[in-house]
């Protein structure tokens, strides 16, 4: 936890071992930082690259199903890929991208200098990075995932003597989701921890800007939804190496319990992937629409009724599983009452931009996209709830379509409106917008070419997961018209990387205020100091960036206050002129080896579980306690360190 700390002459204590890192900058600090900012970009880079490897993925399932009798993948291999991308798309690019701007700006945005657990947020991306290798490692070490990203029993529980899914690619995928459980937990407590207790002078809750609600939202469910998923994996571990019985129906075990178990977590896991796109469109329609957000309460509460009634709705995944009358009927109605609070969402956006003096900057197109595509894809999410529809289209392309338009459209967009929208601030460049909106309308182009016809062929009996197909179903034209749409994605995927690329020498520099924003991360330089606020703020209204800029004539109009108004002369009257700034300097957490030397010890154990061998557990349990014991001792702060 940051801290403001008289200097004291306290003598330096030994270092364990490895010699406490001190240099704050160039390409070894990296490895050791504990400043949020810099682990949100290592996360949003991880993520990224994650994004990269899953579109690959999915060009090679498209390019397999774009005609009839596919030779491109091997039926094994294209399982593999399913499994992959669908594992990659939802672990290791929703989530840490989610976490990579939740690090970054909730501290911004409550006027923090830090986060609450610097260390352990440095230890959850390291978790999360080495999950997400080890994962893949499988390709290496005695095969990839391939029973599917959902590992339904009993694909991955059977026992590995049956035969059934031959070499240890399950195993990869259960060790590989509960590493990655650490990690995102790990994050989750930060969030939560940092945003009820590290808000600055009058920034009460109703104050928060609205992505910093819904990140907290998104960090209680992903508290309690981690471990329902975490214990689902072990129970499958259990059945596949120590002849347990779960899942196996054939030794008396029941495979409906995984999937109430995986859908328990599954289900509020699409809202831990939208609820962050649904706070980045919350703050970027306001901006560039000139007004503030309509309906700001009932925004967010409309969120935390998503967060509660995300968890009731799991089993309309399981309506053809035979549940019975009573249950069907129950989750049918409470996911139609789910499209309430979201309905109200899209309202209050669309009163936000209505009336306002609209900019189309790249980041509202992206936000305006997101509102959009959300929408269809709510739309047919509400087919869902009508039990004789939803078991129809179970297990067609029609639900590959609809999970496509909420998952991709609520978060892909969102998340770019959120890299065009705050670029600025994290790098101090601005992106050339003329690429940014061929970027949009390449991608709402190509989106809507892969994933639209997706319901036609789902309606007319396309079943998903399938790896080929005969000619004369009518499938063809629609499933090649999805192959060249996935194509069009993946080149304005590639034109953001050239934007990127492009401006990171080029780019004009960025302003603290490029776009004339609302909450105060805007009220700082671009990129911001280490420690976020020279002077903590005092917080007098909500968007009180936008209220110390601007005011009412006698008519009413909005008037802009001079050279930043209350920045000025009365800054000394709101800000609180921390003791140990003003006397010392300000003291910030110093980096640490050990958050990554316990991370690196975990994929050990993972690997002495994938292949029962006990020697990987020693230097696995050499690296994690000698971690957590130094991590223990290590005092937070080195003395004498002042930034």
């Amino acid at each position: 936890m940051s801290t403001f700390t008289e200097t004291a002459p306290l003598a330096p204590p030994r270092p364990l071992i490895l010699r406490r890192p001190k240099s704050t900058t160039g390409f070894s600090s990296w490895f050791t930082t504990v400043d949020h900012k810099k682990i949100a970009i290592m996360y949003g880079g991880t993520a990224l690259a994650f994004f990269v490897v899953g579109g690959i993925e999915a060009l090679l399932i498209r390019l397999q199903l774009a005609g009839p009798n596919g030779t491109v993948l091997t039926a094994s291999q294209y399982n593999t890929m399913f499994t992959m991308h669908g594992t990659t798309m939802v672990f290791l690019v929703g989530m840490p991208l989610a976490v990579a701007f939740g690090n970054y700006f909730i501290p911004l945005q409550i006027g923090a200098r830090d986060v609450a657990f610097p260390r352990l947020n440095m230890f959850g991306y390291w978790v999360v990075l080495f999950g997400g290798l080890f994962i893949y490692s499988g390709f290496l070490f005695g095969g990839a995932p391939n029973g599917g990203w959902f590992g339904y029993a009993p694909l991955t529980s059977s026992p590995l003597s049956t035969g059934t899914l031959p070499g240890h690619g399950p195993d990869f995928w259960v060790a590989g989701i509960v590493l990655l459980g650490i990690g995102s937990t790990s994050a989750a407590i930060n969030f939560i921890v940092t945003v009820l207790n590290m808000r600055a002078p009058g920034m009460t809750l109703m104050r928060m800007p609205v992505f910093t609600w819904m990140m907290l939202v998104v960090a209680f469910l992903t508290l309690f939804a981690m471990p329902i998923v975490t214990s689902a994996m072990i129970m499958v571990f259990f059945d596949r190496n120590f002849d347990t019985t779960f899942f196996l129906a054939s030794q008396g075990g029941d495979p409906l319990l995984y999937q109430h178990l995986f859908w328990l977590f599954g289900h509020p896991e699409v809202y831990i992937l939208i609820l962050p796109g649904m706070g980045i469109v919350s703050e970027v329609l306001p901006v560039y629409s000139r007004k503030p957000l309509f309906g700001y309460s009932v925004v967010v509460f409309s969120g935390i009724a998503i967060g509660f009634l995300g968890w009731g709705v799991w089993a309309h995944h399981m309506f053809a599983t035979g549940l019975g009358p009573v249950a069907i009927s129950a989750f049918g109605l409470s996911t139609m009452l789910i499209a309430i609070p979201t309905g109200v969402k899209i309202f209050n956006w669309l009163g936000t931009v209505y009336g306002g003096a609209v900019k189309l900057t790249t980041a509202m197109l992206f936000s305006l996209g997101f509102i959009a595509m959300f929408t269809l894809g709510g739309l047919s999410g509400v087919l869902h709830s009508i039990v004789p529809s939803d078991t129809q289209q179970t297990d067609t392309y029609f639900v590959v379509a609809h999970f496509h338009y909420v998952l991709f459209g609520g978060l892909i967009f969102g998340v770019f409106s959120g890299f065009f929208y705050w670029w600025p601030k994290i790098f101090g460049r601005m992106l050339d917008e003329r690429m940014g909106k061929l970027t949009f309308w390449a991608m709402l182009i190509g989106f809507n070419l892969t994933f639209f016809p997706m319901h036609i062929v789902g309606l007319v009996g396309m079943p998903r997961r399938t790896y080929t197909y005969e000619p004369g179903y009518g499938w063809d034209m629609l499933n090649l018209l999805e192959t060249i749409g996935a194509f069009v994605i993946a080149l304005a995927t590639l034109l953001f990387l050239v934007n990127v690329i492009y401006t990171a020498r080029r780019g004009p520099i960025a302003s603290s205020d490029p776009w004339d924003g609302r909450s105060l991360e805007w009220s700082i330089s671009s990129p911001p100091p280490e420690y976020n606020f020279a002077d903590v703020p005092r917080v007098e209204a909500r968007d009180d960036w936008w209220h110390r800029k601007y005011t009412e004539d006698a008519d009413g109009r909005l008037v802009h206050l001079p050279a930043g108004g209350a920045v000025d002369d009365a800054e000394a009257e709101v800000a609180i002129v921390d003791d140990a700034h003003a006397g010392h300097g300000i003291h910030m957490p110093s980096p640490s080896f050990y958050p990554l030397v316990v991370a690196a010890g975990l994929p050990f154990l993972g690997y002495a579980a994938v292949f029962l061998n006990p020697w990987f557990l020693v230097p696995g349990l050499v690296l994690i306690l000698f971690g957590v014991y130094a991590w223990g001792l290590e005092p937070g702060t080195e003395p004498g360190t002042e930034h």
